[in-house]
């Protein structure tokens, strides 16, 4: 008797073999999440190796240094692949900017205990000052990656990822909390408006304090100016009627 002859052969054989369809599509899928893997694997490497490249070309040679065939020939690629992982060079600046601000964060050092109180005008002065020292120091440790954070501008027409905006309101924060305990008075916006206000009056100082062409000052009496400046506007802060 054949297979078709004998009861239930035929349907038999037919799930069966619907049985081993479905294992080898299920094999087939796991083969091409491994592929897929292995693609998001290359392009994280190949990312990391962009991204490295980038930030030591601009810490040596500043943002204008950023040429496609330098940092393809670097980071060991083709100039056609740099575009597989990002979609232009502004986007590569922006990563090295992302991790400038990180060691600016790291330099800053810890942010206090969350939610943590600071106690009184006076140690709100005193966080102030230590911010702007440390805002001084690491632009003169690290001057050309410092000057990249502003002199990077987007393409006509875009605006700075909401990712990068959040990261630099982040850093902002650690001026809001002193501000807080300066003028605790303030509603949320008004104080976030005041501490961009600090800073610009802050990165004015520092700007031109080392500008070599134009009034540049040693780094001492550049850290005292800087110091009076925003004792006496926390002191105006503190002084309200």
């Amino acid at each position: 008797m054949s297979a078709g002859d004998r009861p239930g052969g035929a349907p038999e054989d037919a799930r069966e073999d619907r049985r081993e369809d479905r294992r080898e599509d299920a094999r087939e899928g796991r083969r091409e999440d491994a592929r897929e893997d292995r693609r998001e694997e290359r392009r994280a490497a190949l990312r990391e190796a962009l991204v490295s490249a980038a930030e030591r070309t601009v810490a040596a040679q500043g943002l204008s240094g950023l040429r496609a065939r330098d940092l393809a020939r670097e980071a060991g690629c083709a100039v056609g692949a740099i575009y597989t992982v990002f979609p232009d060079l502004d986007a590569l600046a922006l990563a090295v900017n992302l991790r400038t601000l990180n060691l600016f964060d790291a330099a800053l050092g810890p942010v206090g205990r969350p939610g943590g109180a600071i106690a009184g005008p006076g140690a709100a002065a005193d966080e102030l000052v230590r911010l702007g020292l440390a805002y001084l120091a690491f632009a003169e440790a690290h001057p050309l990656r410092w000057d990249a954070l502003f002199r990077h501008r987007p393409p006509p027409g875009q605006r700075a990822p909401d990712w990068y905006v959040a990261e630099q309101a982040r850093l902002f924060s650690r001026i809001e909390r002193p501000l807080g305990a300066l003028r605790p008075d303030l509603p949320e916006p008004e104080r976030r408006l005041l501490a961009r206000s600090l800073f610009s009056a802050t990165h004015g100082i520092v700007a031109l304090g080392l500008d070599e062409q134009r009034m540049a000052l040693p780094a001492a009496t550049l850290g005292v100016q800087l110091e009076t400046l925003v004792r006496a506007m926390a002191a105006g802060l503190a002084r309200r009627d």
